[in-house]
């Protein structure tokens, strides 16, 4: 372990006691960088990998510091007795932590040396080799697949999806535990055909038998106005509970669990 207690990374926020993100009661280390720019995304301060200045009521904020693997590790280390209480652990979510894949590595593979659980929230969207590195020191892996159609996501996020789809499977056949979240984003995949169309992907992958749908809000929009940015995705409602119950009862024709919310 002491071999990577100090490699270092770049993050912008650290949650402790998070519910989200995997099993238990958590602590979510969110790195910056990300190389999607997804439309509705709720942290454009993590896109960048550079540290930035955003406005928020007001105020300047500076967004993202360096850190080392053994600082990140003693916080975490704090909440141990809630872990082992709810089943809880460390997630690591972004961003995309696969843009800083020797931090994230050397971040999981020394939480598992400690008997932490661990959790990923990733889009995939990276070389396999940098995945497979880390699975064995991942217990789930949280993986967005946001839409089967390339040509669609592209437009959306900035990206393909091929090697998303790849990864997916390939991540299926090795990881501890899959499970794919749709965030569901009007006017981008929230129609019935949609949604069924990467419910009927997620159960065809090894071993996935869950499938999280996380319904669409603006609650990062004053962030955009904070870093200068256009927020795209306008005034555009959130899915009504009625229309989520629908996505959810398609998911489920899929032999999926579904789950609204992360």
């Amino acid at each position: 372990m002491t071999d990577y207690l100090n490699t270092s990374g770049r993050i912008f926020d650290i949650q402790k006691f998070s519910v989200h993100d995997g099993p238990g009661i958590r602590t979510i280390i969110f790195l910056k960088g990300c190389a999607l720019r997804c439309r509705w995304c709720c942290n454009p301060e993590s896109q960048s990998r550079d540290i930035q200045t955003m406005v928020l009521n007001g105020k300047e904020k500076t967004v993202g510091r360096d850190v080392t693997v053994g600082e990140i590790l003693n916080i975490v280390k704090q909440d141990l007795p809630y872990y082992r209480r709810s089943g809880g652990g460390m997630t690591l979510s972004g961003g995309e932590m696969l843009c800083q894949s020797e931090f994230a590595y050397a971040l999981l593979r020394c939480a598992k040396e400690s008997a932490i659980n661990t959790a990923v929230e990733t889009t995939g969207f990276a070389p396999y080799e940098k995945i497979e590195k880390m699975l064995p020191y991942i217990d789930t892996v949280l993986m967005d697949i946001k839409h089967t159609d390339s040509a669609k996501h592209k437009e959306f996020t900035s990206q393909p999806n091929e090697l998303i789809l790849e990864n997916a499977v390939k991540i299926a056949e090795n990881a501890n535990k899959l499970i794919i979240r749709v965030p569901v984003i009007p006017t981008f995949n929230d129609t019935e055909a949609e949604i069924a169309s990467i419910a009927k992907f997620a159960a065809s992958l090894k071993g996935v038998d869950e499938i999280n749908l996380l319904p669409y809000h603006r609650y990062g929009k004053d962030k955009y106005d904070g870093l200068g940015r256009e927020y795209l995705m306008g005034d555009l409602p959130s899915p009504t509970d009625e229309q989520m119950q629908k996505l959810k009862s398609v998911a489920e024709s899929f032999g999926l669990r579904c789950k609204i919310g992360g």
